[in-house]
């Protein structure tokens, strides 16, 4: 096959003649740069993102976990026939374990071999299997989860291993270039480059409490759990999701900023578990209705709670629209339901609520929650 020119159509002495202007063009902008007058900005060069990829790379690495699902392997499990006349009951259902094989991301963060990473990587896993950067295979047991902020720990045996320093994404700003560090579809290594979109960024569905760092850097299938670095090679960001409606990735990511991941972690290692608060409030919407301005009142709704709860002994009803919390307002449902979720046990929550109209004052006593729940 004969190869395609790389300027198709130009001529030898057309060529010729481009390249003595474009050598005239450059003479004549170095000359510009050195008659700069003093105190004249120029741009800095920027981050060196070689540099920076070669100190996050190591410390990320490959996980493979073996999980195990207890499912019904009766055909009649799903016929709507059966299930009117039997319900749950059904001598049909056949339990049996589905196992698949869950692959993602993981960061190094502590040298004698502590990881974190995302809980939905690891969860239901049986057997966990870490790969690092050097290729050496070693075996992973696990730490504790959190599902609320879907944060795991693992540890392999090891010392002296590639760490990234944990940053601070409180002073992340809008516009910043991240890296994003990971093994999609199994491509071991794999350094992407965008800017941060947009932080504090909720609703997205994937965990409880979500205070996402968004991120337009390519993540994919893979991705999860794998580091999100600033242009200072720190770890500001654990990539958990896509939002993308082919599967793949179509320019927004998310990420749990190192400020949560960084409480959870230390906690988890501290305790094996998440000591979290438990208010009873188990459904929360919008308003719904709107102000002049064609905009959201503020405001959450409560839906629903459990019976004998914390905030059904206080005197919270359905319906009730939460305005404020500890005289914070409370412009919408997942600001509250981050608020709930970062609620700590034995402390107390004042609500102001509004019920048929009046104002009404409500105080809750938080539990702690059982088990892994918030």
């Amino acid at each position: 096959m004969t190869a395609r020119p790389l300027l198709a159509g130009v001529g030898v002495a057309s060529l010729a003649a481009g390249l003595a202007g474009g050598a005239a063009l450059a003479h004549r902008l170095d000359q510009s740069v050195a008659a700069a007058p003093a105190g004249t900005r120029l741009l800095a060069p920027g981050p060196d993102f070689s540099a920076i990829a070669r100190l996050a790379t190591p410390a990320v690495v490959n996980i493979s976990a073996q999980q195990v699902y207890r499912t019904s392997g009766s055909p009649f499990a799903n016929d709507p026939f059966f299930r009117e006349f039997f319900g749950r009951d059904s001598p049909f259902r056949v339990p049996l374990e589905e196992r698949k094989t869950s692959l993602g991301s993981g960061v190094i963060i502590g040298a004698d071999g502590v990881i974190v990473t995302n809980n939905h990587v690891i969860e239901h896993a049986r057997q966990i299997a870490i790969t690092t950067a050097d290729r050496r295979r070693l075996r992973a047991t696990l730490v504790g989860t959190d599902p609320v902020t879907d944060i795991a720990v693992v540890k392999v045996d090891g010392h002296g291993l590639p760490t990234l320093p944990w940053g601070d994404s409180s002073r992340l700003q809008v516009g910043e270039y991240v890296l994003a560090v990971g093994n999609p579809f199994q491509l071991n290594q794999t350094v992407t480059m965008g800017i941060v979109s947009a932080v504090g960024r909720s609703n997205v569905g994937v965990a409880d409490y979500e205070d996402f760092i968004q991120t337009d850097a390519a993540i994919n299938p893979g991705n999860s759990g794998g580091a999100l670095v600033d242009t200072r090679g720190q770890l500001i960001g654990i990539n958990t999701a896509i939002y993308s409606e082919t599967g793949g990735y179509q320019g927004i990511g998310f990420a749990v900023p190192a400020n949560i991941a960084k409480g959870v972690a230390r906690e988890l290692l501290a305790k094996g578990r998440i000591v979290r608060g438990w208010t009873g409030i188990s459904r929360i919407a919008d308003v719904g209705e709107e102000t002049g301005f064609g905009q959201p009142a503020p405001g959450a709704v409560v839906v629903e709670m459990l019976r004998r709860s914390p905030a059904e002994r206080a005197g919270l009803l359905p319906g009730d629209v939460v305005l404020a919390l500890d005289g914070q307002p409370i412009q919408d449902a997942a600001q509250l339901r981050n608020e709930l979720a970062r609620a700590a046990a034995g402390s107390t929550l004042h609500l102001s609520v509004r019920r048929e109209g009046q104002r009404k004052e409500i105080a809750i006593q938080v539990e702690e929650a059982a088990g892994d729940g918030a």
